[in-house]
């Protein structure tokens, strides 16, 4: 990827609206919240897991199967980045970064 395509690529985020939608068509998804315990339990979307990014190396005991397709957010889309390339280095194949919840505009659970 030449330089300016990198720079494109990254200025374009992730839709968590529209990853949610792609989520709840995938048959055996998983959500995952990587945002830390206390953050979760402020507000997280219905359904999703929370595995915080500093404790990713537990996601094996909410997914053991690495063919599960998991989409991945947190607060702002930087985490969630970070652990989707995480999940795929641990062996993860179908991992997608949603983003952030701060543009979320569904309904949040506590």
């Amino acid at each position: 990827m030449r330089q300016r395509e990198k720079f494109y690529y990254f200025l374009k985020q992730a839709n968590i609206n529209q990853g949610i939608e792609e989520y709840k068509k995938t048959a055996g998804a998983v959500l995952l919240d990587v945002r830390t315990p206390q953050e979760y339990q402020e507000g997280h979307i219905p359904e999703s897991k929370n595995v915080p990014l500093q404790q990713l190396n537990n996601v094996v005991s909410v997914v053991k199967n690495t063919e599960i397709p998991l989409f991945v957010y947190c607060y702002s889309g930087a985490r969630s980045r970070q652990a989707t390339g995480m999940l795929q280095r641990m062996g993860y194949s179908k991992v997608n970064n949603i983003g952030g919840i701060a543009a979320y505009s569904g309904k949040v659970e506590k």
